[in-house]
């Protein structure tokens, strides 16, 4: 809830900025980052009743640990998913758990060494049957198995990654030079920290000062 806070103040900046910029590349910067932040927000997991947060919390004890790291592939009927965590084979069963849904599976670790695990999948590329769907436990990984509903071949495990794939192709796939590398620059200040923005920002400011005195007769 706090990341999804802040997102949404990001937001309301950039909308800020949007209605007292007047160059129509600064223009674009802002509505492209604008696009990648409600993007985030929208893919963000509801927020859970409080009491049952609450009770889940209480419940588990101990440090939870968000998982970033995993592998992935697939055979015609499964997208498989690794995850490595020293020492799971030694937990009861019962303290690995999975929820599946159509589109989603989290993962729940309980109690690995004094910590708690959790990864979560949202808006996964294609639908999963629920049913079909298992997790088993081997030495020092748990894999996830998601049935495929159809036997496709999926390119990637979720939708988010298949849009910011499809966004960078669409920054490279451009006829006019000077087009193409206006959209990498784009990218890099939508997610670059505040010093790339400052750099971006000043190479504008000094084309623009060029462009006035006459050395260069584009519109930068």
């Amino acid at each position: 809830a706090l990341f999804l806070n802040q997102l949404q103040k990001d937001l309301e900046e950039v909308k800020e900025l949007l209605t007292n910029a007047t160059r129509k590349r600064v223009r674009d910067v802002l509505v492209a980052e604008k696009q990648k932040l409600e993007l985030e927000i929208k893919n963000q997991p509801p927020p859970k009743p409080k009491d049952a947060a609450e009770e889940e919390k209480s419940s588990l004890g101990g440090y939870t640990v968000k998982i970033n790291n995993y592998g992935w592939d697939q055979s015609d009927k499964f997208v498989k998913i690794y995850i490595s965590l020293n020492g799971v084979q030694k937990l009861p069963a019962e303290n690995v758990q999975v929820n599946f849904t159509e589109r989603s599976f989290d993962l729940l670790v309980k109690n690995l060494n004094g910590k708690n695990y959790t990864m979560t999948f949202n808006n996964l590329l294609k639908p999963i049957s629920v049913e079909g769907s298992s997790r088993k436990v081997k030495t020092d990984m748990v894999l996830v198995m998601c049935k495929k509903k159809r036997e496709e071949k999926w390119d990637c495990l979720t939708q988010v990654e298949k849009e910011s794939k499809e966004k960078e192709k669409a920054a490279y796939d451009t006829t006019d030079p000077s087009e193409g590398l206006m959209n990498i620059l784009k990218k890099m200040y939508a997610e670059g920290d505040d010093e790339m923005k400052r750099t971006i920002n000043k190479a504008w400011v000094e084309s623009r000062e060029k462009q006035y005195k006459g050395d260069i007769p584009m519109d930068i």
